[in-house]
């Protein structure tokens, strides 16, 4: 039987230019785009979430994009389904799928295999949301971290969505959500070339990111957030209004603090992202690592995969 197509995966910080450097490998080479966003799979969430032009979509077509509506929730185990049903139809047409994105939890499940957890229950839902009415989110995270004190130092106590979904995972099964996601799934990839793109100098992706935050404002970003919040269905919590960026937005129209402390604060927010994506890559196996400011990671990925 004829060898598998690798699939490329194509990692970085919010701002380092996986976009523009996964547009070079479409022209270079015969690969469809799988987006690895856990932002991007929302409709109607273009600016904020810095996703590509409709002209880009049209020339670089991207699956998995623009596949949920804001008020619903998209998990990693929904990411590894869908990924793996794509990457299968690439590689059936004899093309290499050419995953591109920031979502390390999206990276981690898909190479290494998902976890079994178990889905999700709306009544034990339903239940810890009430205890955290009755008590507090703290309180409630005080219990997550009796039963599972490894999630408890992870989680923050004003993380309500982990929250709820580590004490779920116990409460279903009596395993931790810890003991859980040490077990994983089998390896289904095959061949698997991984990059990550990041500067030498962290200040000059700080640059980037407040330049583009500033940009994302012109374009708009607020009426987008506008018509969000129109709909009256979303709410803070969501995962969708929790993105980097929509939260800090969303807060500043509902009035919680002025214009130049929102950007203040949607780009020390960014930023904090890029440093939690640069710390799961600085420990993450078989990657090699492209300098966002080279003009050679192009010729550095085609020579990659002509080894193979």
């Amino acid at each position: 039987m004829a060898k598998q197509p690798p699939v490329i995966c194509l990692m970085g910080p919010t701002a380092s230019g996986k976009t523009a450097l996964a547009f070079e490998l479409f022209e270079q080479l015969p690969c469809d785009i799988i987006s690895v966003d856990s932002a991007l799979v929302y409709r109607d969430m273009d600016i904020g979430t810095a996703k590509p032009t409709t002209e880009e979509l049209a020339k670089y077509p991207h699956r998995l994009i623009n596949i949920r509506d804001a008020s619903e929730s998209y998990s990693a185990a929904d990411f590894c389904q869908d990924a793996l049903r794509e990457i299968a139809e690439i590689r059936a047409k004899g093309r290499i799928p050419l995953l591109v994105g920031g979502t390390m939890m999206y990276f981690k499940s898909l190479i290494e295999g998902i976890s079994p957890l178990p889905q999700a229950d709306n009544e034990i839902r339903k239940g810890i949301e009430a205890e955290a009415k009755a008590a507090s989110w703290h309180a409630v995270h005080q219990t997550l971290a009796e039963v599972d004190p490894e999630a408890g130092q992870r989680i923050h106590p004003n993380d309500p969505q982990r929250i709820t979904r580590a004490l779920e995972v116990y409460r279903i099964t009596g395993n931790t959500l810890s003991q859980l996601t040490a077990i994983k799934g089998e390896k289904l990839l095959g061949d698997v070339l991984q990059f990550a793109i990041a500067p030498k100098e962290r200040s000059v992706l700080h640059d980037r990111i407040a330049l583009r935050y500033e940009q994302m404002i012109a374009q708009g970003f607020e009426q987008e957030v506008v018509k969000l919040i129109a709909r009256q269905d979303l709410h803070e919590n969501l995962p969708s209004i929790r993105c980097v960026g929509y939260r800090q937005m969303w807060q500043h129209l509902h009035g919680e603090f002025d214009h130049d402390e929102m950007i203040f604060k949607g780009i020390c927010a960014t930023r904090q992202l890029a440093k939690r994506q640069l710390t799961w890559l600085r420990n993450w196996p078989n990657l090699q690592w492209l300098n966002m400011e080279s003009k050679d990671n192009l010729q550095q990925i085609l020579t990659a995969v002509s080894k193979l």
